[in-house]
C-alpha cells in the first residue's frame, strides 16, 4: 500500500488490487482486465503490482531436478504497460488505452524513488530505472486534489492537462 500512498491518489478511491505477470511466448494471461474493467466502471483507481520472477527454473532444470536458477528478473512500468496495451488490442474494450492516465512508481520509499503520472503510451516509453516498480491506472472518480498532485509529477505536462480535461473535465 504505500505505492498507493505515495501517488497522492485517495485511497478510498482504489478498487481491486491486480497482479500483471510476465508473458511468454505460449502464455499471455489476461484475466486481470477484468478486475481492470470492474474498477474501471465504479470510476476507481486500480493498483497493478508487478511479477518477480526469484529462484525460478527453466522447465528443462526443473524436470531434470537440477537446481540451476535463473537470474531474477523484475516488471518494469514500461513492460506492464506495454502488455496493457496488448491486452487491450485483444479485448477492444476501452479500459486501458494508449490515452488511459497512469501513474507509475519506481522504489518507493528510497531516497531515489520515482513517482511520474501521464498516459499508458508514455508509461510504455519511460525509463523508470531500477527496480522494484508499481502502476496505478487512474480511475473516472479523480478528484481536483488528487489531479494537482498528479500535474506536480507528469512525465508531459500539456499532454497529461489535456487528457485530465478531456477525460476527467479538469481544467488546468
Amino acid at each position: 500500500m504505500n505505492a498507493v500512498g505515495a501517488t497522492g491518489l485517495q485511497l478510498y478511491n482504489f478498487g481491486q488490487t491486480v497482479s500483471i505477470v510476465f508473458f511468454t511466448d505460449d502464455w499471455r494471461p489476461d484475466s486481470f482486465y477484468d478486475r481492470i474493467a470492474e474498477n474501471a466502471a465504479l470510476g476507481l483507481h486500480t493498483l497493478c503490482l508487478l511479477d518477480i520472477k526469484v529462484r525460478e527454473q527453466t522447465i528443462e532444470n526443473l524436470m531434470r531436478g537440477r537446481q540451476i536458477f535463473e537470474p531474477p528478473r523484475y516488471m518494469s512500468v514500461s513492460l506492464a504497460a506495454q502488455q496493457l496495451l496488448e491486452v487491450e488490442t485483444a479485448r477492444a474494450a476501452g479500459v486501458c488505452g494508449e490515452n488511459a492516465l497512469a501513474v507509475g512508481v519506481a522504489r518507493v520509499g528510497s531516497d531515489d524513488q520515482i513517482i511520474r503520472a501521464g498516459t499508458l503510451r508514455q508509461m510504455a516509453d519511460y525509463d523508470f530505472g531500477a527496480p522494484l516498480h508499481s502502476l496505478v491506472l487512474v480511475g473516472s472518480r479523480l478528484h481536483l486534489l488528487e489531479a494537482e498532485i498528479l500535474r506536480e509529477h507528469a512525465i508531459d505536462l500539456e499532454s497529461l492537462n489535456h487528457v485530465l480535461k478531456q477525460d476527467y473535465k479538469i481544467d488546468a
